[in-house]
């Protein structure tokens, strides 16, 4: 499994945890950056590692930025991505289960870094069910024309 990265510098030392956490566990990471902490535009990380999902370079993709939300817009404008922030273990397990996320989303500023972490290992486990929710995704893909 290839799991693509990006930050902006308020996610940064957040994403740099996750690298460490993903490179211990054996999984090989992408690294879109941002690689320091200085002041960056997350539109600018964000949609490189979208992209490598979107283009199957990477099987999923981890952002960060300070809250996450303008991480998630600028993911879920990419073709064939489903994008979740997620703040909890069952938000992280539910989006995998229920939409198969490919993108997970997280808040460097608003998450205690410890869950963050504990968040990451749940997405990355958790398996989508399939069955009836199949078709709800078939239709998200359905409005975009992905």
């Amino acid at each position: 499994m290839i799991i693509a990265l990006a930050s902006d510098h308020a996610g940064f030392e957040l994403k740099t945890k996750i690298k460490c956490f993903l490179e211990e566990v054996g999984i090989t990471t992408d690294d879109f950056g941002t690689y320091k902490p200085e002041a960056v535009d997350y539109p600018d990380y964000g949609v490189l590692a979208a992209r490598a999902v979107s283009k199957g370079k990477a099987d999923r993709a981890i952002l960060v930025c300070g809250t996450g939300i303008g991480m998630s817009v600028v993911a879920n404008k990419v073709k064939g991505i489903r994008a979740a922030l997620c703040t909890s273990l069952e938000m992280a397990e539910l989006s995998r289960r229920h939409v198969n996320s490919n993108v997970l989303v997280l808040g460097g500023r608003i998450l205690d870094h410890d869950l963050a972490l504990r968040i990451v290992a749940i997405w990355l486990k958790t398996p989508f069910e399939g069955e009836r929710h199949l078709k709800r995704v078939i239709k998200i893909h359905q409005l975009t024309g992905c």
